[in-house]
């Protein structure tokens, strides 16, 4: 696999074994065993610590620390919504089946209550002993409301009572008031009040997020850090717990618990002859926030009494709750990443933009040419906008058609398609409804194209449309040309920056035809089983890396010299997962850089030792796929939407398609080669599950390939597709 590059300080992938000993034959027994597939729950588990210890890093700057603790909350409660709601189903249901490792609902839930409990609490540590003491040094404070000095405190109590309070509304829980219904997500405060009469009563107060910043400003004159402006605050609920007597008149507080509830966010579509696809997702997540509980936060211990309550109403187990001495919804820490502070966060660049695509009036005429490379963040997706508006603006393109999965607020992306669609073009948009909670934008986005005479398909009502595909049909003279983009990113341009993606445009004929027959397959119904080019989920995708597996197997054993280079977010297929490992126990070499979820078990003598797995954890959200096999010397990569998880092969449409460029070609053997390389950022997946950091040889420099691909841009990118 050539250009391997010598800066690097791991492991390049030209020579990445020794040659290696294979104790059982191609297809032996070993590779199928239950004990050398590891559990998903688990995985995704260790994947969160992994971003957990960024968060835990003290070469971040500190609100970029703040970010990472605040995506360890998100995710952790989409975990919840989703795969533990998922659980508690099958067990309610009876699984039918067991996932590859063999662990049944049960266990697997057991499990991750032991591995979540510990998790939560390095939240808490990590918020209280690592990142307030150096917020505070930082000139950033987040003060207890009882700390103030009584002015502060004054000031605040003005600000609760003229604007807060008003919002609120107290609800109380006894025998003659029903236990208020909770949202799901919803911040909440648990009340203990007296009446006169010594007697406890029990109310709940909703705490507005939203509504007002979680984060509330402490009126405190600036000044100090070395001549930066100083920040301080107190939490929000922190701010209405010290002012309850204000909502229960003639009644004392007796104690106040923060708790919040996650519900399951799984939504049933169920489409009827009296419905459609719309009416029903719209449906579906209407009834999100009612979902049956799944999880119950506390702030710290809470009595018995209303542990009881809580348990018996919410029906939950006390292996539901999870008790935290740190804040409550994680995720709301983002806000912080507003505070004007711009030493504290990570330097900012300037995404380049390829030679091909500078100026948008010659674009189309250069595309016949050479194909064009995008790799964000690194590259700017700009271009790629100018682009489209090019497109819509031109009297010689005929139609646009896209797939959108995840759209920006206020996208440019939806205004070209606009614009097109005013200057008379053919404008198709294939919006995913389905897409996991953006149904809401999608559903909007949907409707505004369709009434501005856009041809709006909304997806499929058994398969998520995940494919990221854009086809431009330009006619020239007597002629069509195709320009079609693909990618393993979404038309979004706030994620392009924040998100490793890679994009591909290309006028090659037959991806242009591929491109058009699979729009055809989406919008009408056209039963398309193959492709001249794409490799397609569900029906050739998994067939064509299964296919390419055993061809790596043959020229290993013709000329000892197989490889598989595969960098992807997930890695989950058992049968996919069986290939490799019949793949390396015929001595093929085999290095993946996965970024989440991998069920695979590297280094097993014998049936994966010359399997190597690494994950990257960094600035950037790695999200791109590149599948590279060696073919006897005849290198192909391929790129796409696509992991190789059962859920992309059978139940998503997907694209991976190669690249016919060979000057790209060898751009992406550059950035493999620098992204397994990577010894910073980079940990290690060891055969029991674990994961250990990746460090530099002696005397070598450590790499971190995200900041490394931004440093030296032009040593591995030329971006005009010139071979």
């Amino acid at each position: 696999m050539g250009d391997g590059d010598p800066h690097q300080g791991g492991t390049i992938i030209e020579d990445p074994f020794a040659a290696p000993s294979c104790t059982h034959p191609a297809g032996g027994s070993g590779s199928t065993d239950r004990r050398y597939f590891i559990n998903r729950e688990l995985s995704w588990l260790a994947f969160h610590r992994r971003v957990l210890e960024e968060a835990q890093d003290a070469t971040h700057p500190v609100l970029e620390r703040v970010k990472f603790l605040a995506i360890c909350g998100s995710n952790l409660d989409e975990f919840f919504m989703v795969r533990v709601s998922g659980i508690r189903r099958q067990m309610s249901e009876g699984a039918q089946e067991l996932p590859p490792d063999g662990m049944s609902p049960a266990e697997e839930m057991a499990a991750i209550r032991s591995e979540v409990e510990p998790l939560v609490r390095a939240h808490a540590q990590c918020w209280s002993e690592e990142l307030l003491p150096a917020l505070r040094q930082s000139g950033i404070y987040i003060h207890r409301y009882r700390d103030l000095v009584p002015a502060e405190r004054a000031q605040l109590c003005d600000y609760f009572d003229r604007i807060i309070m008003p919002a609120l509304t107290p609800m109380a829980f006894d025998a003659a008031r029903p236990f208020p219904f909770i949202s799901s997500m919803s911040l909440n405060l648990g009340i203990i009040v007296r009446d006169q009469k010594g007697m406890e009563h029990g109310a709940r107060l909703k705490v507005p997020v939203g509504l007002f910043p979680r984060f509330v400003r402490v009126p405190i004159a600036s000044g100090g850090g070395q001549g930066k402006q100083e920040y301080h605050f107190v939490l929000l609920e922190d701010l209405i717990a010290e002012n309850l007597g204000r909502l229960f008149p003639g009644m004392q507080v007796a104690a106040s618990y923060p708790f919040r509830v996650t519900r399951n966010a799984e939504i049933e579509v169920v489409v009827d002859e009296a419905s459609d696809l719309l009416t029903a997702i719209e449906m579906g997540v209407s009834t999100r926030r009612v979902g049956h509980p799944v999880r119950l936060e506390t702030g710290g211990p809470v009595p018995g009494s209303m542990r009881d309550i809580f348990e018996k109403k919410l029906d939950l187990s006390p292996n539901d709750i999870y008790e935290t001495d740190g804040p409550l919804a994680l995720a709301d820490l983002r806000e912080l990443q507003d505070i004007d502070r711009p030493d504290l966060k990570d330097r900012p660049f300037i995404p380049a933009v390829p030679p091909v695509l500078e100026n948008e009036v010659t674009a189309f005429s250069r595309l016949e040419k050479q194909d064009a490379m995008l790799y964000h963040p690194y590259d700017s997706m700009a271009p790629l906008v100018r682009l489209l508006r090019e497109a819509a603006r031109c009297p010689e393109v005929l139609a646009i058609k896209i797939t959108l999965y995840r759209i920006d607020r206020d996208s440019p992306i939806i205004d070209t398609l606009l614009e097109a669609r005013r200057n008379g073009k053919q404008v198709t948009a294939v919006v995913e409804l389905k897409a996991k909670f953006d149904e809401k934008n999608n559903i909007t986005y949907a409707r505004n194209l369709e009434r501005h005479g856009v041809h709006v398909v909304y997806g499929h009502e058994k398969l998520k449309i995940h494919a990221k595909l854009c086809l431009i049909v330009r006619r020239k003279g007597d002629r069509i040309v195709r320009y079609v983009h693909l990618s393993s990113g979404n038309y979004n341009t706030v994620t392009s920056r924040i998100y490793g993606d890679i994009g591909y445009i290309t006028s090659d004929p037959d991806i242009g035809a591929d491109a058009t027959e699979l729009f055809n397959a989406l919008t009408g119904y056209a039963e398309q089983q193959t492709y001249r080019k794409l490799l397609v989920a569900p029906t050739t995708l998994k067939s064509g890396i299964l296919e390419r597996i055993e061809r790596e197997i043959l020229h290993q054993g013709e000329h000892g010299n197989g490889y598989i280079a595969m960098k992807l977010n997930g890695l989950l297929d058992p049968e996919i997962i069986t290939a490799l490992y019949r793949a390396s126990e015929a001595g093929v070499a085999i290095a993946l850089n996965v970024r989440g979820l991998c069920a695979l078990r590297p280094g097993i003598p014998g049936v994966s030792e010359n399997i190597s797995v690494i994950s990257i954890v960094g600035r950037f959200l790695e999200h791109a796929r590149i599948y590279y096999f060696r073919n006897g010397g005849d290198e192909e990569i391929l790129l796409g939407s696509s992991d190789l998880m059962p859920r992309n092969l059978k139940r998503r449409v997907e694209i991976l398609f190669p690249v016919p460029n060979p000057a790209i070609r060898k751009e992406l053997v550059k950035i493999l080669n620098i992204h397994l390389g990577d010894t910073v950022k980079a940990r290690r997946l060891l055969s029991d599950g674990t994961y250990e950091r990746v460090t530099p040889k002696d005397g070598e420099p450590g790499i971190d390939s995200q900041q490394w691909l931004i440093e030296h841009r032009g040593e591995w990118h030329h971006g005009d597709g010139r071979a």
